[in-house]
């Protein structure tokens, strides 16, 4: 089974249409400045990982997600 980062990479991907975004990627990466992903396909890149992981993000927790590293975080806390 792929571990959490590389499911959060395939989901991301599925939601940045220039793959060039990717150059540079690392934790720290933005996901709406540095990977062009708009508020709105965060809603549906958050759906994505509650149905993949079968856990619930509320919707107070969207603001926190800025980096890829807040998505991890949070999936490694919600699976525990």
């Amino acid at each position: 089974m792929k571990n959490i980062r590389e499911n959060v990479i395939d989901v991301l991907k599925k939601y940045t249409f220039n793959k060039e975004v990717w150059v540079g990627f690392n934790d720290n990466t933005n996901i709406i400045r540095d990977l062009k992903i708009n508020s709105a396909r965060l809603v549906d890149i958050v759906l994505d990982l509650e149905e993949l992981y079968d856990i619930e993000i509320p919707d107070s927790d969207l603001e926190k997600l800025t980096c890829f590293s807040d998505i991890i975080k949070l999936i490694e806390e919600k699976t525990k």
